[in-house]
């Protein structure tokens, strides 16, 4: 096709999905003239899956995306119409908050954002193919080209095509080419990239029908209400927004024999078990069928009856993805418990669609043989809206540094689950859609829900997404913090009865003699509420100071155990290794370590020892090499 100028710009975002919103904005707010392609302009922040931000894992994500300076949280908390923090029974590292949101609200709010950003322009196109220049014998982003030829010239490229690429619908017997919510797919652009020589794979995902509310019998299923006191996600959402917030119930439902027995005996017409589904789909979130083969063990399957707004009637019934024939989600249906006369409103369906080796890109999710091409998102290989937004972050943030001529930003591991996720993805690779867990991290208890500020709000501030008004409140706040901590290590109480009192309450003996507020709260019973009547001292401070102070209290110990182990493991993280470093020139290196650092291409000794088949004796010998080369 014959092509025509349109414009230029210094960044091109394809995709408007949760890593194209936060891709977009950061490189528009840090100044860079910045373009964003969707193939439909009311798909904007589409959530095609579940109505819902936040969970265990991902729910840290978000705090960690708004104190770089990000939008999902705000948006999320604006959305909210119901919230709940999951795993209070055990501590606080594993403390996730999440929220069911208006999935309309939502999506209208991230499209009125992008269209008021300055330095940004919002576009409906399908590009087809992204321009490349040679430089000293390396291919450089050059431009993009639409779909009706429209050409624009650039300098960086993010790719946050989602599900998009060359994506098709199953539904039993049903194949089509299509994107999520009956969409257009991406078709095109996957051949220009495998032309570039990146190195696709094929993922697969799924959801589950939509049920229509008033078909429901709720009196026969579990209730399940939102927490009182909300804490929000983002620092930019006043302290009582959610006071006059509504919260709307969700509901807990789970399948039976019944349902299994229908479902074995119709494995035969599964796409996914046919053979006719040759996508990888996720380990954490299989589809009810899958489940059920195996874990044939189990005689039920717990599902939650989520609203996807305020003003639908449409209900998500999570843990019942499918790509069984409607006729059967039908059946399957009516035998669970007070859905005997739900109506589907939406089909479920599974979906497969291409997506890109990560072991390609740097940690600033940067192309390593396309200079200016950037990925993030399900187009890297993971899954979720969470782990999609904060790569798009990532990603943004880097693109318009090299733009600008400044250094890249590269999360390390012991700074955030952003830096977990990206270092799992581009030095372990994935072979199947990757999800963020709590469980990934050997850092648990310094990434919590309630530090992310102090870990990444003063990178936002240096990229320039943190304003200086608000890190000035961040400093403020930090301050109050460290000045609690200090005062609760020297404020100390002499026997008392009140002291008696809370102590024998608590299941507690009293000390022989005087007890610092610091070692009370340290004592798991205890905490700062029930120690209000002896310390009349404590000085105005929110819910989340405290909270945090409290924290930092009861846990001061493991936390510098686990700083020891960071300030360890720097060592290898800061020694850094050569771009064009050939390891078939290092003696001593097994010749499986040779081929893994050869395509991996770490840029640390830290990374190169997190690589499958790069033992212990492999590093011993590349530091050698690099202290004697």
């Amino acid at each position: 096709m014959k092509t025509y100028y349109a414009a230029k710009a210094d960044v091109a975002v394809i995709g408007a999905g949760h890593a194209g919103i936060e891709a977009a904005l950061a490189c528009a707010r840090m100044g860079c003239e910045t373009i964003i392609f969707t193939t439909n302009l009311d798909a904007v922040g589409n959530m095609p899956c579940n109505p819902s931000i936040g969970g265990t894992g991902k729910g840290h994500l978000v705090f960690e995306i708004d104190a770089l300076g990000g939008e999902m949280g705000y948006a999320a908390d604006l959305a909210t119409i119901q919230s709940r923090t999951l795993n209070l029974g055990k501590g606080p590292a594993v403390h996730s908050k999440r929220v069911q949101a208006d999935r309309a609200f939502y999506r209208l709010y991230m499209k009125k954002t992008l269209e008021n950003t300055p330095h940004l322009l919002v576009r409906q196109a399908e590009i087809t193919e992204i321009l490349f220049s040679c430089e000293n014998g390396k291919k450089k982003v050059s431009g993009v080209v639409s779909a009706l030829g429209a050409r624009w010239d650039v300098r960086a490229v993010i790719i946050c095509a989602g599900t998009f690429l060359r994506s098709r619908i199953i539904t039993g017997e049903y194949v089509r080419e299509s994107g999520p919510d009956s969409m257009l797919p991406a078709t095109a652009l996957s051949g220009c990239l495998e032309e570039n020589g990146i190195k696709l794979m094929r993922f697969k995902t799924g959801t589950p029908p939509r049920i229509h509310s008033v078909s429901i019998d709720y009196s026969r299923l579990e209730l399940q209400e939102g927490e009182k006191n909300i804490t929000p996600f983002s620092v930019r959402t006043p302290a009582h927004f959610f006071d006059s917030v509504e919260q709307v119930p969700c509901h807990i439902a789970y399948t039976n024999e019944v349902t299994h027995e229908i479902i074995r005996s119709n494995l035969h017409l599964s796409p996914l078990f046919s053979g006719m589904i040759k996508g990888v789909g996720p380990r954490y979130c299989p589809s009810i069928e899958d489940k059920v083969v195996r874990f044939a063990d189990k005689t039920r399957h717990q599902l939650f009856v989520e609203p996807c707004g305020s003003d639908t009637r449409e209900m998500y019934l999570q843990g019942f993805s499918s790509s069984l024939p409607e006729s059967v989600q039908t059946e399957m249906l009516h035998s669970i418990e007070g859905f005997e006369k739900a109506q589907i409103m939406r089909p479920a369906y599974a979906i497969e669609y291409d997506c890109a080796d990560p072991t390609q890109l740097y940690p600033t999710l940067e192309c390593k043989e396309l200079e200016g091409l950037y990925g993030a998102g399900q187009f890297n290989g993971s899954s979720g809206y969470e782990e999609a937004a904060c790569q798009g972050l990532v990603a943004g943030i880097n693109a318009a540094l090299k733009i600008k001529g400044e250094e890249p930003m590269i999360l390390p591991r012991s700074s955030s689950y952003t830096g977990t996720l990206i270092d799992d993805l581009v030095t372990k690779g994935t072979e199947e859609p990757y999800r963020i867990m709590t469980s990934r991290s050997e850092y648990r208890l310094l990434l919590r829900q309630d530090n992310a500020d102090e870990r990444l709000t003063p990178i936002g501030h240096r990229v320039g997404l943190v304003s200086d008004e608000r890190y000035a409140a961040f400093v403020g706040k930090m301050d109050r913090i460290h000045d609690e901590i200090e005062r609760a290590e020297h404020t100390f109480f002499g026997p008392s009865e009140t002291l008696s009192k809370i102590l024998d309450e608590n299941g507690l003996p009293s000390p022989a003699s005087g007890i610092s507020l610091a070692e009370l709260l340290r004592r798991p019973a205890l905490d700062y509420e029930k120690l209000t009547p002896l310390d009349s001292g404590r000085p105005a401070l929110t819910e989340r100071e405290m909270y945090s102070a409290q924290v930092a209290l009861k846990y001061d110990g493991y936390i510098k155990r686990q700083l020891r182990e960071v300030k360890r493991q720097s060592s290898l993280e800061n020694r850094l290794i050569p771009e064009d470093m050939d390891y078939s020139s290092v003696k001593g290196l097994r010749t499986e370590a040779v081929q893994k650092l050869s395509r991996i291409r770490p840029v640390s000794i830290g990374a190169a020892s997190r690589i499958s088949g790069v033992s212990p004796a492999d590093i011993s010998v590349l530091l050698i090499y690099l202290s004697n080369p």
